[in-house]
């Protein structure tokens, strides 16, 4: 591991080796006039390779920063309508002034090749037309297409692999990071072209003084004003009748944006996670959170295969969302945005699962076999109303939001143990879980003299109330709780109230670049947790056959509190190659945990230095290397608290010990980056690797019985080591309209573990190799095509030994082809393929459609075959580290779907 460090140190101190020069100057005309918007790169003699370029400005002056290990390089100098230059100067610094004579450009050498990808400062626009292809209808179709941007399955949207802070519509930030919405339905044919801006700071007051290393999204749109949109209507033929409607129109304009969105189908599209934060901006913004429940009970859950879910989500979902956003003055600086989003979705899954169990010193082998049939029901609302205002003279955002969730889950189960007299049992399960949760965040900026004092502000509450009930009793297999004859029902219940407020202010001060950001604030966090488990049987009720009565070792009234206040100082630099930001804070650590009755007790009072630091290095125009390390510390929450046992499921019992302590976690990680784009040559690679060592003071300790798991924690203290490395290289070959990407992985991870008592050391090794490509050469054809090859090592080590291999492959590829004008053939094929222990599963699916285009309308009329083998069942065969599972779950039937396809103007 020292070796693996030091030699990413080696790499990246190697590329600073060289000092940098830097070139400058002024280009103008015959006639001395400033020629604006001229490239002027930097070679080595002899490569055709370009080490660093500029553009001139308005004034014709530019500056461009290189390193070579050459003693001479090409200076050239381009502009329109003007004979090129090329003149070899010394590697060094110095200022060159160049008058180019002038010529006419030929139009035939103005390509779309020089326009595609352009660069201007931190902004690299690409022009949507050149990755589009004929069948390509909306901005997320196009999107997975350029250079240097990947779209990933759940809607975020990353550049050079790492997630943006923000995506704009015409420099408005309408859906607050839920982008989801536009990026699926805004059709291709409104945008002129996408721009990412690198190292975004949303913050108008905070531009050029605190830093950010994150790259943001702007969509520019053909007209300044835009009344957009797409639909879909759609109906077919399968097992129930299908349906698919999606009607999004949009406006976009100088003062106001609305969205306006429903989608309702059951033919297996996932729509209902569009209103997701994505993007989370910048902390002074105060702080957003996807509110979500506290699921802590659950019914079993029949497995999900590594598919598409097209391929096996059996739903009925309607979403509706509606996004609204207005200036509410005369100078645009103050924006109002309401937004609201409702779903109600019903999905049924099953699966069968044979689990074989290894043996242990107390326990001797088994097998399980299950099948498990469910019905999930989501209910749910959200509103948000955001009040924001962003000037280079202050800011001001403070955002209220408000979700309700009337949840529940149902489930089936089938078990049989081999090992076990009375072996097969049945159980039905249901879960209600209703919850309550509101959000405000507040954050200001003023401006205090040459100061800026930001002061900001966080409150949550929330409900959780969740009642688990199985039925029989005799399903279950609880220590002191089981009984065979038990056919009455067993009833989990639990209730959750927590409240949490965040308040801090700071005060930041500029000098000679650098920015001082000294702070102080207070954290606080409380939760209630109120749980029961009840056994109510059938016959009379006596002392030995209580009905309605809680058992009291399953019984729980805990209050876990948080209380943290703190001090930092952030530091901040940033000049034209170095860009610095580090935060220092001191965190004074006060945890409680009390149940009267459990007799728990529990505190940690600790004071904590926690520091992080980012340092990124740019130069040579196309490199940025980056470093960065943090250390952090968790003391657990109330879920790791809690002494009388919780029947999280109808499989499992959790609950810490009363005499463990509270949970103390220390996570140290540090990592380094190097980057390379070059849109001249339409080049984008980045290599990363990340260290992490997290120490613990608790070790799990699972008791794992015929497939029943009891699970407690040993004071010990153990250590989590994670490594891993990744590299990505990507580029756009205009001569044959391809996009190409490569990424590999490599990650390894080293713990500890006790099962059923005894001791065993883990260590895993994934690695992971991708290959993307789409190609638009042929008029005929278009090409999209995306592969991975996944290997994955196990080793454990204990009393009992084993060595696990696994290996995958995926890919999926999407054929178009157009023999005449307005008609499109598509095939699409998925492949899913698992290796274990010569197990092997091949999992293909294959789609076929026809498009017919009314092109003077833009409507499109689809008829679309899907799962054309009809497979019903996904297979899979996975080694663990206590036992091996093959698993058979249910997928959607073959179906045929006609669809009509509309823009709203």
């Amino acid at each position: 591991m020292k070796l693996k460090i030091t030699l990413f140190v080696m790499i990246f101190f190697s590329v600073l080796s060289f000092a940098q020069k830097t070139v400058s100057g002024k280009i103008t005309d015959e006639d001395g006039v400033a020629i604006p918007s001229a490239s002027v790169t930097i070679e080595e003699p002899g490569k055709d390779a370009i080490l660093a370029y500029a553009i001139t400005n308005s004034k014709g002056e530019y500056k461009v920063t290189f390193t070579s290990a050459e003693s001479n390089v090409d200076l050239k100098v381009k502009a329109f309508n003007q004979r090129p230059l090329t003149k070899q100067i010394s590697n060094s610094d110095q200022t060159m002034n160049f008058k180019m004579e002038g010529e006419a450009t030929e139009i035939k050498e103005v390509q779309l090749k020089t326009k595609m990808i352009t660069a201007r400062g931190d902004t690299i626009a690409y022009d949507l037309k050149a990755f589009d292809s004929k069948s390509d209808r909306t901005l997320a179709d196009v999107m997975k297409k350029i250079p240097g941007i990947e779209v990933n399955t759940d809607g975020t949207i990353l550049y050079q692999g790492n997630a943006i802070n923000k995506f704009y519509v015409n420099g408005k930030d309408l859906m607050e990071g839920g982008y989801g919405t536009i990026n699926n339905s805004l059709p291709k044919d409104a945008v002129q072209k996408v721009e990412v801006l690198e190292n975004h700071q949303p913050v108008k007051i905070l531009q050029d003084k605190v830093p950010s290393d994150q790259a943001a999204i702007n969509i520019k749109l053909k007209n300044s004003v835009t009344m957009t949109g797409r639909g879909e209507v759609g109906t077919g033929f399968g097992d129930p009748w299908l349906w698919n409607v999606k009607l999004t129109p949009m406006f976009f304009g100088q003062k106001s944006q609305w969205v306006v969105n429903y989608k309702t189908n059951n033919m297996g599209e996932q729509v209902e996670n569009e209103g997701n934060i994505l993007a989370f901006g910048n902390r002074f913004e105060g702080r957003r959170i996807n509110a979500s429940q506290n699921d802590w009970l659950n019914v079993e859950n029949a497995s999900t295969p590594n598919l598409p879910v097209k391929r096996y989500l059996m739903n009925n979902v309607h979403y509706l969302s509606a996004n609204y956003l207005t200036n509410i003055d005369k100078k645009k600086e103050w924006e109002l945005k309401a937004n609201a989003n409702y779903t109600n979705n019903a999905v049924e899954r099953e699966s069968y699962v044979q689990q074989e169990i290894f043996a242990t010193e107390k326990f001797p082998a088994s097998t399980v076999f299950q099948n498990v049939r469910n019905n999930f029901y989501t209910d749910k609302a959200k509103g948000e109303l955001i009040f924001t205002k962003n000037a280079k003279k202050g800011f001001f955002k403070n955002t209220t939001s408000f979700s309700q969730y009337w949840n529940a889950d149902r489930a089936v189960a089938d078990r049989t143990v081999n090992s076990l007299v009375n072996s097969k049992r049945y159980g039905e399960e249901a879960i209600e879980s209703p919850t309550t949760s509101f959000q405000n965040s507040l954050s200001t900026i003023v401006p205090w003299k040459e100061k800026m004092v930001n002061l900001l502000s966080f409150i949550s509450y929330q409900t959780d109330r969740q009642t688990l009930e199985v039925s029989p009793a005799s399903y279950l297999q609880i220590p002191g709780f089981y009984t065979p004859s038990a056919t009455g029902l067993a009833t989990q219940n639990m209730r959750l109230k927590t409240f949490e407020a965040n308040h801090s202010a700071n005060i930041g001060f500029s000098t000679k670049g650098w920015t001082f950001t000294p702070e102080i604030g207070f954290n606080f966090k409380s939760t209630n947790l109120i749980s029961d488990l009840y056994n109510v049987l059938t016959g009379p009720s006596t002392p030995t056959n209580p009905i309605n009565t809680p058992l009291s070792a399953y019984s729980n009234d805990l209050t876990y509190t948080t209380a943290t206040p703190y001090g930092s100082v952030g530091v901040n630099y940033k000049n034209d190659s170095w860009m610095i930001y580090a935060n220092f804070p001191v965190n004074s650590n006060n945890i409680k945990a009390e149940d009267p009755a459990r007799s728990v007790s529990k505190d940690v009072n600790k004071v904590t230095f926690e520091p992080n630091i980012f340092a990124q290095y740019t130069f040579a125009s196309f490199w940025k290397a980056s470093v960065n390390a943090n250390i952090n510390n968790n003391f657990g929450e109330v879920n790791t608290a809690y002494s009388g046992f919780m029947m999280t499921s109808p499989t499992g019992i959790n609950a810490m010990k009363a005499t463990n302590p509270i949970p103390q976690n220390n996570n140290k990680s540090a990592g380094t980056r190097i980057e390379y784009r070059n849109p001249l040559n339409n080049l984008f690679f980045n290599i990363n690797y990340r260290y992490t060592d997290a120490k613990r003071n608790l070790i799990s300790n699972p008791t794992i019985v015929q497939g029943y798991t009891v699970m407690e924690y040993l004071e010990q203290d153990n250590h989590v080591l994670s490594s891993g490395y990744s590299t990505e290289v990507g580029k756009y070959f205009p001569k044959f309209k391809t996009n190409a990407s490569v990424s590999y992985s490599n990650n390894t991870t080293k713990s500890d573990l006790f099962l059923n008592d005894e001791f065993f050391t883990n260590k895993n090794n994934s690695q992971s190799l991708g290959l993307k490509f789409n190609n638009t050469y042929f008029s005929w054809m278009s090409i999209d095509y995306n592969a991975s090859i996944t290997q994955t090592k196990q080793r454990s080590a204990g009393r009992v030994s084993s060595d696990a291999d696994r290996r995958g492959f995926t890919h999926n590829l999407g054929l178009f082809f157009y023999p005449i004008e307005n008609h499109t053939v598509g095939f699409n094929w998925d492949q899913v393929n698992t290796n274990a222990v010569g197990q092997k599963y091949h999992n293909g699916f294959y789609d076929v459609s026809y498009q017919f285009t009314w092109a003077k309308k833009k409507i499109d009329f689809e008829v679309k075959w899907m799962n054309i083998a009809n497979k019903k069942v996904f297979e899979t065969y996975e080694i663990g580290t206590t036992d091996t599972r093959y698993t058979r779950i249910q997928l959607r039937p073959s179906q045929v779907m006609f669809t009509v396809k509309f823009n709203f103007k």
